[in-house]
């Protein structure tokens, strides 16, 4: 029997309830997402050269490898749920990865990565190593952002998933302790979610040094 965490490769790497919560509710899930990219998407690609190689972690539907594709970039879309991938190929007429965030294993392969909405999802345990891997997968001088629901408690929202919850400081003491990144800047701010209220966010923009 596995647990409701599951192990791999030394650390709590994925929770099961929540990928099983948009394996489960992908159709809906994509149908109910909105047509235009993420507010944050145009500040990361100001920050890459036109045709900047860019991974996204957690695509989901695929809107922001859509807006991206549009503007010339050359867009590897994952998504850690199968189902949800295959939503994100319909979206986008081409071929998206299924993979988790412990299963990145690139090396100097990608100008930014961009994880909108996602890394909130690791378990606490996990989120060194998964930092770690994201440095790794990235250029010297490579950007990379992320959003995450902001607290200081991991826990569980109304329908199930697991969230991480950082605060700015356990969120800059996650990246420092991961690897060499500059922070370039930890902003708080007010978003949605899928259960249609609002509440505070932190976005995360970090550079690889040259």
């Amino acid at each position: 029997m596995t647990s409701p965490v599951a192990e791999a490769q030394g650390f709590v790497a994925y929770d099961e309830a929540t990928l099983r919560f948009y394996a489960q509710e992908a159709e809906v899930y994509a149908a109910r997402a909105r047509a235009g990219a993420s507010r944050r998407l145009n500040a990361f690609l100001g920050r890459l050269e036109a045709g900047a190689r860019v991974l996204e972690l957690g695509c989901g539907d695929g809107r922001d490898s859509e807006a991206m594709l549009a503007r010339g970039f050359d867009v590897d879309p994952t998504d850690g749920v199968e189902a949800m991938a295959r939503q994100a190929e319909t979206r986008l007429g081409r071929p998206v990865r299924t993979m988790r965030f412990d299963e990145l294993s690139a090396t100097e392969a990608y100008d930014g990565v961009w994880a909108n909405a996602s890394l909130l999802h690791a378990p606490r345990p996990a989120l060194a190593e998964i930092l770690a891997r994201i440095f790794m997968a990235l250029k010297r001088g490579g950007i990379h952002v992320a959003t995450f629901k902001a607290g200081g408690a991991a826990g569980r929202d109304g329908l199930g998933r697991y969230f991480n919850y950082l605060s700015a400081a356990e969120a800059e003491a996650a990246y420092r302790g991961a690897a060499r990144w500059e922070i370039l800047s930890i902003q708080p701010y007010t978003g949605g979610d899928y259960e249609g209220g609002q509440r505070p966010w932190i976005a995360v923009t970090a550079r690889r040094p040259s």
